[in-house]
């Protein structure tokens, strides 16, 4: 293990940490399920990058591929369950 230094991806896991706090507020506050499905999904974001900052990015490709393909499809999931809300 290698650790890299990557200012970019220590701001992109700060961020990815405020809107998982944000998502778990949200649903707490109004009941909807969305902004905690919002926040696992950058939540998984964070758990890409700090493996990246770790060095570990080269040996584990394939599980990056899968987490951050994960995360994607919970956000596309969520945003399609506001979408097909009924006004």
């Amino acid at each position: 293990m290698n650790f890299v230094w990557n200012p970019i991806l220590l701001v992109d896991i700060v961020l990815c940490i405020v809107i998982l706090i944000l998502g778990i507020w949200g649903t707490r506050k109004h009941g909807d399920h969305v902004p905690i499905y919002i926040g696992i999904a950058f939540g998984l974001f964070g758990v890409s990058h700090i493996l990246n900052i770790l060095g570990l990015g080269e040996q584990l490709v394939t599980p990056l591929i899968i987490i951050r393909v994960l995360a994607y499809l919970i956000v596309i999931v969520s945003l399609l369950k506001v979408v097909a809300r009924k006004a």
